[in-house]
């Protein structure tokens, strides 16, 4: 798979330039790192193209992983080993895709990511937030699960069909699964 990018910027262009170099780091990024960017993580992992890495990080990060996050990727069949909740500023790796995961509608300050990279927003809300009962609370971890494995369904089915993508098709492919 030749899917490899880096981005520059030049201060006399409108736009970042960006070309493709080995392998494509994708990082999900929330403000606490506990549930919907831990999900995407451990699924990006279960599904992506060997030369597709996944991480998370929040920018103000909880310290722990959600336990029903965990309970939800467990009971999903996905892996949870090596999971943690991470500050955006202990990257073992730079990314060169970041895709945000907050909620606009909810009112939450979505962390912008600085620096030359492919950036996409998939809102959704956190469903540590969500209030009731036991089923409620479930409901919502559950539907943050799918919708999220909707999504990275999508992408590695992409990232697979289209090997050779650039960074215009990728930003592309992001953006439109940000609809689903």
């Amino acid at each position: 798979m030749s899917l490899r990018f880096v981005c520059t910027s030049d201060p006399s262009a409108p736009k970042v330039r960006c070309h493709w170099v080995t392998p494509l780091k994708i990082l999900f990024l929330c403000t606490g790192n506990s549930c919907r960017s831990i999900i995407a993580e451990a699924l990006l992992r279960s599904m992506a193209p060997t030369d597709v890495t996944a991480q998370s990080a929040g920018s103000k990060p909880t310290g722990f992983v959600h336990p029903r996050a965990l309970a939800a990727l467990k009971d999903a069949g996905i892996a949870t080993e090596g999971l943690s909740s991470k500050s955006w500023d202990h990257l073992p790796e730079k990314p060169n895709a970041v895709i945000t995961l907050c909620s606009d509608a909810a009112g939450e300050t979505c962390p912008l990511y600085f620096g030359s990279v492919i950036r996409s927003h998939w809102g959704m809300p956190d469903p540590a937030k969500v209030q009731g009962d036991e089923a409620a609370i479930a409901a919502a971890f559950a539907d943050t699960l799918a919708v999220l494995g909707q999504r990275i369904r999508a992408l590695a089915r992409q990232l697979e069909a289209q090997p050779d993508m650039g960074a215009t098709e990728l930003q592309t492919v992001l953006d439109g699964i940000a609809a689903m």
